[in-house]
């Protein structure tokens, strides 16, 4: 069963979240709400998050103020910020938004298909990372655990051949998926992220060619997950 992504709606207005859970109902993933930075800074204590719609104008703590705030913890710094907000200020607002370390900046009110499609494709490149890690890890663990050299048993070989088969499904969805990203024009913290996520795979599919019979052993070292 596909675990579901989590996206963290934050808005002081429940009417806007209720029009975001309209939006992205279709997505069929977790919606989480949020109703100041201070709530949303509490649920990211605990919880992964595919990516974040912020609104900007908020008491208190504003957009700008809790995006900060993610962007200084390291467990965070590296989800995606989509800005969201009621009032245009000009291009320096727009600025002050990319500053503070969002992937976009959208002025309501916003297309919904549109919004859509932009969170969607960040909720995929998320759920190819978490693939990634599976695989990282199961490699590790075949690596490091019952002190088993690869070729001892029939074993190694037969847990080789099934992450291979599972790193290739994940390489063909990533290359499927940046081909869809230069097709549609994507924004580039999009296409950025793809790319990234493509040579950590690269990586990963080194280090277990590095573990085949005769390739060396296990020598390789694994491609960093952050």
């Amino acid at each position: 069963m596909v675990q579901k992504a989590k996206i963290l709606l934050v808005d002081d207005r429940p009417e806007n979240l209720l029009a975001l859970e309209a939006i992205l109902s279709a997505l069929d993933q977790t919606l989480v709400r949020a109703s100041s930075g201070e709530e949303a800074l509490k649920a990211l204590l605990t919880d992964d998050f595919a990516v974040i719609l912020l609104d900007v104008q908020m008491p208190g703590m504003d957009g700008f103020e809790t995006a900060a705030h993610i962007k200084r913890r390291e467990r965070t710094r590296d989800i995606p910020i989509i800005f969201l907000t009621a009032i245009n200020h000009g291009p320096h607002h727009t600025f002050r938004g990319y500053a503070a370390g969002a992937v976009d900046y959208i002025s309501k009110p916003f297309d919904p298909w549109v919004l859509r499609a932009k969170v969607s494709v960040f909720v995929e490149l998320y759920m190819k990372n978490c693939q990634l890690r599976e695989q990282a890890a199961l490699l590790r663990l075949q690596l490091e655990g019952n002190g088993h050299a690869i070729g001892d048993t029939k074993e190694p070989a037969g847990l080789l051949a099934e992450l291979s088969a599972r790193l290739a499904a994940v390489e063909e969805q990533a290359e499927a998926l940046t081909k869809q990203l230069d097709d549609e024009s994507a924004d580039a913290a999009a296409v950025a992220t793809a790319a990234h996520l493509e040579r950590k795979l690269t990586g990963l599919r080194r280090a277990l060619d590095a573990l085949e019979p005769g390739a060396g052993g296990p020598a390789a070292s694994l491609p960093s997950q952050n």
